[in-house]
């Protein structure tokens, strides 16, 4: 593997550092006191930052310039995504909806949809949520039960969906139902697009031990749909949400759950512990050493994936790796 860019690379790279160092601030110039806005605040915020990336050719990297991308290689993607890392700027309310809903759109959505929803996103106009997961299927979104009867021109859609990050202030979303169920679980289910303020919808945000409700559950009462906001043909929604969930793991299997050792350290020097400072104790300091053992783990598993993108080539099985891995250690941060 390979640990240092190429010439063209370290152009780009030092292009990059220098538009964000007159666009934003450093992460160690921000003070630690300084209170984190609301969420109204972050929100304008976040839509701000997300055009000025866009006016300068960093939102959507590789994405096509028609579609209001740059153009750009994955590696080009990665190089700023890594830069942007060290700046204090919002983010977080775009990766659903430009992570997994467009990418879908852009590939299973008609023409006319493409022209309308992509360069809007890619903005940070309108924000996109995406509709999966219900209270009865855990994790098996092919058992899911909302349904969605056809009615002329439009379909007519009853269920539930939860733990639907960000529904409270999305725009639009993407929405998986089941439309004959008579047949198989996955051969039954159709995709659509829906404007999430249409009659019928019901929004509830979850509160969460933290004090956020960052989650939702939404209603679905007899919500009409147009059959051109349908993604894909009727039936074959399960391959259509393939798409979806292959971006997912694209869009959350980098950085997370990878706290600097650095931090942990400095966080055990100022907190007590039978009233003495935690990094005194062994048991402490054993499981920094493991979190530290684990991050280098992830950081040079993901050298393997830039390396294969640097020179052009598919990435094998490394972002799965990262995925199952950093689930586990974002727990541990928590």
């Amino acid at each position: 593997m390979d640990f240092n860019d190429t010439p063209e690379e370290a152009a780009y790279r030092a292009e990059v550092r220098a538009w964000l160092d007159k666009n934003a601030v450093r992460k160690e110039n921000v003070p630690a006191s300084e209170a984190l806005p609301g969420r109204g605040d972050v929100l304008k915020a976040s839509k701000a930052w997300q055009a000025k990336k866009a006016d300068a050719g960093y939102a959507c990297i590789t994405w096509p310039k028609e579609w209001g991308g740059a153009g750009g290689t994955s590696i080009h993607n990665v190089i700023y995504s890594q830069e942007e890392a060290n700046y204090a700027v919002p983010g977080g309310v775009f990766a659903i909806g430009l992570g997994m809903c467009i990418p879908t759109l852009m590939s299973w959505g008609p023409e006319e949809a493409k022209q309308r929803y992509v360069k809007p996103a890619v903005r940070g106009e309108e924000i996109w949520c995406q509709l999966f997961s219900e209270p009865a299927g855990g994790s098996d979104v092919a058992g899911l039960r909302t349904r969605a009867e056809r009615d002329g021109d439009d379909w007519v859609i009853n269920g539930q969906k939860v733990w639907t990050s960000g529904a409270h202030y999305s725009d639009f979303g993407i929405v998986v139902v089941r439309t004959d169920p008579a047949v198989p679980k996955h051969k039954g289910l159709t995709m659509f697009y829906i404007d999430m303020k249409s009659p019928g919808i019901e929004v509830r945000p979850i509160k969460q031990m933290s004090g956020g409700s960052e989650f939702n559950e939404v209603f679905f009462t007899n919500v009409r749909v147009k059959d051109s906001q349908r993604l894909g043909k009727v039936g074959e929604g399960w391959k259509v949400a393939l798409t979806t969930l292959m971006n997912e793991r694209l869009a959350v299997g980098g950085n997370q759950g990878n706290a600097d050792v650095k931090e942990l350290i400095n966080l055990a020097r100022v907190t007590d512990i039978d009233g003495e400072a935690a990094i005194g104790n062994g048991a402490v300091r054993e499981r920094i050493a493991d979190w530290y053992v684990q991050a280098q783990g992830l950081k040079f598993t993901r050298f393997r994936t830039l390396t294969a993108l640097s020179k052009g080539q598919t990435p094998g099985p490394e972002s799965s790796i990262s995925k199952i891995i950093a689930a586990k250690k974002m727990q541990e941060l928590g």
